[in-house]
């Protein structure tokens, strides 16, 4: 069984209002990660992803790119405990 980790990652650009939070979180759920994903206050999206490594990366790479209306302008990433995310399945948060 691969190793489960997380990350917590801050999207900013053009993020709000383009439908990067339904986009995360179906792709996060196509990936089968755990997490969750909300906007906040300052106009940027952030998200925690925990699972395999393969697919956080992927996962990672993706919010890079984000949905067809989104214009990332940078994300970043910092690896956090993935213990208390395991089990808990993908959902989207109120803003922060």
């Amino acid at each position: 069984m691969a190793e489960t980790v997380a990350v917590r990652v801050v999207i900013r650009g053009r993020v709000q209002g383009v439908w990067f939070r339904a986009w995360t979180e179906n792709v996060a759920r196509d990936l089968c990660l755990d997490g969750w994903v909300r906007n906040r206050s300052d106009g940027s999206v952030e998200a925690v992803f925990a699972g395999p490594a393969a697919p956080i990366d992927r996962m990672i790479i993706n919010c890079r790119e984000g949905p067809p209306a989104a214009a990332v302008e940078s994300v970043e990433e910092e690896w956090i405990d993935a213990e208390p995310l395991i089990g808990t399945g993908f959902r989207k948060k109120p803003t922060a």
